[in-house]
Formats: C-alpha cells, sequence, structure tokens
C-alpha cells in the first residue's frame, strides 16, 4: 500500500487517479491511499480546535494527545455510520465497536483495530455483555462500570494503551511514551490500570489529594506495575489539569524530554483516543433496546450524562452526528454548575467557588471538552475558538453569540444540589430496589426536572458511570441508617447485604492492599517532579 499526503499525493504524476483528484480540487482534509490492486480509500483526519497546522491522521493524534497549538483534535467531518439497526441489533459489543470505530480511526487496518477492541473488551469486564442495561424508575440505566476499576473509564482507558502503542508503531516513533494525566478520581485508575507494565510507556498521574473519595485514593495509591507514578496535589482538579495542559504546551520541557527519549501524551478525556471509544456504548445501548423490543428501529431516544469535563456527553453527540436517532442530550451538574449556567445564559464562566461534593469526578469548573462543540458551532473557525479559550484562560469567561447559542438546542442543561442527589438515590433504591452511585443520581435527579420542564417522556437512556461501590457512604447515608462507625469497606458488606449485588472484585482486591505512592506537592511543582521521576536533571 502506497499513502500519499496531499501535497505528495498531487505531485504523483504517474497516478491518474491524483491527476483527475487535482483537477477536481482534493481535499485537504483527507490522506489518500492507493493500494497495491489500483483502489483507493479517503482517510478521515483531524484538525487542530485552534487550527495552527495541518491535519494530522487518527493515530498521530493520539499519540499527539493535545495538538501543538494548545487545541483539542476533532475530526474534519463526522462520519455517517452506515450499518443498519437491524445489523448493529445482532451485534457483540466488540462487533459494535469495531463498526463504529472503523469510521473514525480509517489509518489503522482491520486487523489492527479488531486486536485492539478484542484485547481491550475480555474477560477483565465481569460481563460478556460488557455494558448492560438495566430498567429502573422509569428510566434504561447504561452500565458503564463493569470494568477492572469500576468506572465507566474503563470503557475507553481499557483500549488506549492498545490504540496508542499501535499508532507508534505506524508512526515509527521510537520514544518512550510518557502518559501524563490529571484526574478528578476515576481517569487515574483506569489509566494506570490500563497501562501498568505496558512496554514502551510510563504514566504519571495527579489528582487533588483531599479531592476524591477514600475508595478512589485507595485504588490509585496502591496501583501495582513498574512504569506507574501517582501524586497527590494540595490544590483541586483544575489546578491539576491546568498544569498539565502548561506541560504539553512547554516546548523548552519537550525538548528536554525528546533529548532524553521520552515524548508526553495524555489518557485524559482530551486524547481523541479516549473520546472515539465512548461513542460506541452509546450505538450499543440503542441497538439493545431495540433487541430486546423496548424501541423500535428509528425511534427517538434521550440521553442523560452526569457531566463534568463534557467528554462523555460529547461522544453522546457524535453519535447523533453519526445518525443515531438522539432526540436530546441531557447535560447532568452537580452544584459545580458552571455548563448548566452555559446553557442557560451562553456565558461559561469559571469565577466561582469550588465546591467539594459527593460526586467528585464531576468537581470541575473547567469543562476541557466543551472546546470540541465551540469549535463546531463557530462553524469549524479555528480563529474564533482560539479566541474564545484564551479569553477563558486570561479572563476566566467567555460569551458566544446567539447564532452560536441557537445552534445548542440538542442540549437541555440543569443541575441537582447535594440534598437532591441524595433524594435521587433514595428515591431510585425506594421505587425500583436498584442502587446508583452518587454521579448518576445526579443524572436520575436532572432527568426528573426534564420531563417536568417538558413533558417528553420518550424512552430515556441514563449513562451510570460509576458503581455504587466507589461512593459507600455517601450511597449508604442515602438509603440506610446507624453505620456512622463503619469504615468504606464495612460500608461495602453493609452495602452488599442491602443491595444483593456482590462487593466487587476491585474493592476486594485493595482491602489490604499496601500504599505504593505517598508522593504530596504543590500544583506549582509538578513539572519539577515530573523531571524527577523520568530523571532529567
Amino acid at each position: 500500500m502506497i499513502w500519499y499526503n496531499k501535497r505528495e499525493f498531487c505531485e504523483n504524476k504517474e497516478s491518474r487517479f491524483a491527476i483527475s483528484l487535482l483537477k477536481k480540487g482534493s481535499s485537504a482534509d483527507t490522506v489518500i491511499r492507493i493500494q497495491e490492486k489500483g483502489t483507493t480509500t479517503m482517510d478521515l483526519l483531524y484538525r487542530s480546535t485552534r487550527g495552527a497546522k495541518e491535519p494530522v491522521t487518527a493515530s498521530k493524534a493520539i499519540l499527539q494527545g493535545l495538538a501543538e497549538d494548545g487545541g483539542l483534535f476533532v475530526p474534519t467531518q463526522i462520519p455517517a455510520l452506515d450499518v443498519s439497526m437491524d445489523e448493529l441489533s445482532r451485534m457483540t459489543y466488540q462487533e459494535t465497536a469495531y463498526q463504529v470505530m472503523s469510521r473514525l480511526l480509517t489509518d489503522f487496518t482491520e486487523e489492527e483495530l479488531r486486536t485492539c477492541i478484542n484485547r481491550a473488551y475480555d474477560k477483565k469486564f465481569d460481563t460478556d455483555v460488557i455494558a448492560p442495561l438495566k430498567e429502573a424508575d422509569g428510566a434504561y440505566y447504561l452500565e458503564l462500570f463493569h470494568g477492572p476499576t469500576i468506572a465507566f473509564k474503563d470503557m475507553a482507558l481499557s483500549i488506549l494503551p492498545y490504540l496508542m502503542t499501535t499508532a507508534a508503531r505506524k508512526n515509527n516513533v521510537k520514544n518512550e511514551i510518557v502518559i501524563l494525566t490529571a484526574t478528578s478520581g476515576d481517569t487515574g485508575k483506569a489509566a494506570l490500570a490500563g497501562f501498568a507494565d505496558v512496554p514502551g510507556t510510563r504514566i504519571i498521574v495527579f489528582y487533588p489529594k483531599h479531592g476524591v473519595s477514600p475508595i478512589q485514593e485507595k485504588q490509585m495509591v496502591t496501583q501495582k506495575g513498574a512504569n506507574t507514578y501517582v501524586v497527590g496535589i494540595t490544590g483541586n482538579f483544575d489546578d491539576a489539569q491546568t498544569a498539565v495542559k502548561k506541560m504539553f504546551n512547554d516546548k523548552e520541557l519537550a525538548a528536554e524530554l525528546s533529548q532524553a527519549g521520552f515524548q508526553f501524551s495524555s489518557a485524559n478525556s482530551i486524547n481523541i483516543g479516549r473520546l472515539v471509544p465512548q461513542i460506541v456504548y452509546y450505538v450499543y445501548a440503542y441497538a439493545a433496546l431495540v433487541r430486546q423490543n423496548k424501541i423500535e428501529a428509528g425511534q427517538e431516544i434521550n440521553i442523560v450524562v452526569p457531566t463534568g469535563n463534557f467528554g462523555n456527553i460529547l461522544a453522546a453527540f457524535y453519535a447523533k452526528q453519526m445518525g443515531l436517532p438522539v432526540n436530546k442530550l441531557i447535560c447532568a451538574s452537580n452544584e459545580n454548575k458552571v455548563l448548566f449556567d452555559f446553557f442557560s445564559t451562553g456565558t461559561y464562566n469559571r469565577k466561582r467557588d469550588f465546591i467539594l461534593t459527593s460526586s467528585p469526578s464531576m468537581d470541575i469548573l473547567i469543562s476541557s471538552n466543551l472546546e470540541r462543540l465551540i469549535y463546531r458551532i463557530t462553524g469549524g473557525n479555528p480563529e474564533e475558538c482560539a479566541k474564545l479559550m484564551e479569553n477563558l484562560s486570561k479572563g476566566g469567561e467567555y460569551t458566544i453569540t446567539p447564532e452560536m447559542k441557537a445552534q445548542l438546542k440538542d442540549f437541555y442543561g440543569n443541575y441537582c444540589s447535594e440534598e437532591e442527589t441524595k433524594e435521587a438515590i433514595r428515591e431510585v433504591y425506594k421505587t425500583s430496589d436498584y442502587v446508583i452511585d452518587t454521579h448518576t443520581a445526579v443524572a436520575a435527579g436532572v432527568y426528573k426536572k426534564y420531563v417536568k420542564d417538558t413533558g417528553d417522556k420518550i424512552p430515556a437512556v441514563i449513562a451510570s458511570t460509576a458503581s455504587p461501590y466507589k461512593f459507600t457512604r455517601s450511597v449508604m447515608d442515602a438509603i440506610s441508617e446507624g453505620h456512622e462507625n463503619l469504615d468504606d469497606f464495612g460500608l461495602a458488606d453493609a452495602l452488599e447485604k442491602l443491595s444483593g449485588v456482590a462487593v466487587p472484585k476491585a474493592v476486594n482486591d485493595i482491602r489490604t492492599a499496601p500504599v505504593l505512592h505517598d508522593r504530596v506537592v504543590d500544583a506549582e511543582d509538578m513539572p519539577a517532579t515530573v523531571k524527577e521521576i523520568l530523571k532529567i536533571s
């Protein structure tokens, strides 16, 4: 197979197809592959939301994580999912994943992509279904927590290491890849589990020392793996995320790393290799509803997502753009309601108090993935997008135009207070004998508000993003009494008795596991910490 970028392709005078495309005015947003038999396919490319560089292939976007200009990679177009729902409804999760991901990661061969998928979605999940649907309290809960760390981040982070190492081979990368990640609780452990002892990689995770649940912290600090490093910071998640982004954009640091044989990449949802696998489970959920005769093919559904960094709901938006019949994307926030205010007013304003809640993975004031949506509603204008992001960085806020706000009609935003979150857990348990975690409860509570506001009762899928066993104290406080003196593991045992659902292996494994990572630094010391870990003077 011969590969050409735009210029090389047009200069290839031996190709009649190249000459004909040149006459017609070929697009700069595709890479053309000319196979040995003479057939051609066009690869979907990815460009930065801030537009400083030429588009890159999917594998290069995955390797880089963040674009060189600080922007996020987005596909130059959203491909149609040109597979019938009848076919999709008969597919396994792995087969569905290939159909979705092959449309978006087009420079991966079929063998490469299927290998990545089959290695990711295997016995590390506690159900062959991978992402089951449970009907409760008038909605369908999409359980995304059956992976090794009992949170939805496993759905993408189980496959990202395979995508990244495959991408490295495809692009002849010789440097060791350093995965640099900030976490608000779940991404860190899922990324650590995914990359632990993966050859050619190291992973450094920063988390807010006092901003995650005890179970979340224990999962991270007990992580095994010679290539894993976990560091607490004295600030909050936004402090960690901002520092990580600065390191990605630090050209001097990049040069030092390269000289030492390293290069950065990201496992956060800013990496397109995280976002693409998340699209899969919304398609799979819809197909499952069709298969179970809950809806008819083509019937619209609503999707409700507890949202912090905006990646999970953006994946649902991309699924809709690919052709999934979705009516509303319901964006559920906790008391850090920066996204609710944005959808209500058109102004994104991070200048507010940071509130520690019982749903810590959503305790975020800078929703990084929203930039991808902003780029889209600017009409793909990188200059306008960059200007808005600069306003956010320097002034703490930006306001979109009325024309841009009109393009947000697919979304509905609302939020739940801490008391409303607790009540949602209690209500779902009381009506359906089904226990949900605090993040899922925010979504359940907001969905009730949506129905009350709109009267819209079409079938709804609620993204259930974490096991209740990750947040046992908050969950037990909502549904039971008399457990105040129990520790988190005692609470897990009590929850097992109440729910009838066995304590997950992920929790049992860390009961007596030794702490292997105890480093804590200030946010401003994160770059020095990275250099110390990598032994770069």
